[in-house]
């Protein structure tokens, strides 16, 4: 008796529960096969002193930021790209990969597919993959962040031209520049959109003796953060704690200000760019200049971010759909192209 190929496919969607994950240092994001990104949330985990016991993963875990008793503790596994806490990123990955599957019903354990930054060992690599494989993964495919970011930004990555992808993260700040299915060149620094709201912090506290926290200034950074000056000025009302008074402040800052506390950050990233390009095989420089340079990840929000670069650089930059997705929906398409997964995949 011939089986039905609707039924045949339905077995299969019950069986195996294929993911892909873009394992960030600020945010990190699951992607199911076949129903698309179902997870969004930020690499933070929270867990009681006292017992060892995840009291909170991700969103909950945020808001409990600065806010927590002495035996609560917030903590981010992942710094600058690569696991700084093995076992709370385990345990994070294991609270993500069983959110993701839990109550669809699949047989199988996931095949998974994690984005990584170009620059990190391969000791840092081996780590991912444990994580991932203790966290219940029976397969775990790594492919470096600039090319799943390429995939997912719909880069002719297969062709013989060169593609330059930017991809800034919250710890890495990656270039990379593909042809026929590799990365030509690369260029990965450490430096990024945390880097840039503890540069606001920084600045604050020196010349207002005002403390904020880190979620005032990621706040601060995407409403009035800028890397070239903007058509129209904008302030901000920011609280926080006055370091001489010991009591709560409030000041107003502009858009200037904050682009001049951000100038060193944003300068290491455009000079990153400028070593990539300098590095570049003449025949892709070639192709650049024609295509431009791609910008993606959190880091790419920064308003004027794009101009800055095009005004260094000379070349057409662009902003990919949703920077923030990018990479992690790269990652998904490779998951129905197993070929091109095993050929790009890092071992």
């Amino acid at each position: 008796m011939k089986i039905p190929m609707g039924l045949i496919r339905w077995a299969k969607s019950r069986l195996f529960c294929d993911l892909a994950i873009d394992l960030g240092t600020a945010n990190t994001l699951v992607y199911l096969k076949g129903k698309g990104i179902i997870i969004q949330e930020p690499s933070i985990v929270v867990i009681n002193r006292q017992s060892g016991k995840v009291e909170a993963v991700g969103s909950r875990a945020k808001a409990m930021l600065g806010k927590t008793p002495a035996n609560i503790l917030a903590i981010k596994p992942m710094r600058d790209g690569v696991i700084a806490d093995f076992e709370i990123a385990e345990k994070m990955l294991d609270y993500f990969i069983k959110k993701a599957t839990n109550n669809r019903g699949f047989l199988l354990r996931p095949r998974i597919v994690i984005g990584i930054p170009t620059g990190i060992t391969q000791v840092e690599r081996r780590a991912v993959k444990d994580v991932a494989m203790r966290a219940k993964a029976t397969e775990v495919y790594l492919v470096e962040q600039p090319m799943s970011a390429a995939v997912g930004a719909g880069l002719p990555i297969s062709e013989p031209t060169g593609n330059m992808v930017v991809d800034i993260g919250g710890g890495t700040t990656d270039i990379a520049v593909i042809s026929l299915n590799g990365i030509v060149f690369n260029h990965s620094i450490r430096i990024a959109g945390n880097e840039m709201d503890e540069s606001i912090i920084q600045y604050l506290k020196k010349k207002y003796n005002l403390l904020i926290g880190e979620k005032s200034a990621e706040m601060v950074k995407l409403q009035i953060g800028s890397a070239y000056p903007l058509d129209e000025p904008l302030t901000m009302e920011i609280k926080g704690r006055d370091l001489r008074e010991g009591i709560p402040k409030t000041i107003v800052i502009d858009d200037q200000e904050i682009r001049e506390s951000l100038e060193d950050v944003v300068a290491s990233i455009v000079n990153a760019v400028r070593i990539a390009l300098e590095k570049t095989p003449p025949e892709l420089s070639a192709d650049i200049i024609d295509r431009g340079i791609i910008l993606t990840g959190g880091g790419a929000l920064l308003k004027n971010l794009d101009k800055r670069i095009r005004e260094e650089t000379q070349l057409p930059v662009f902003i990919t759909e949703d920077p923030l997705t990018t990479v992690v929906l790269g990652a998904g398409k490779m998951l129905d192209d197993l070929e091109l997964l095993k050929k790009i995949s890092v071992t």
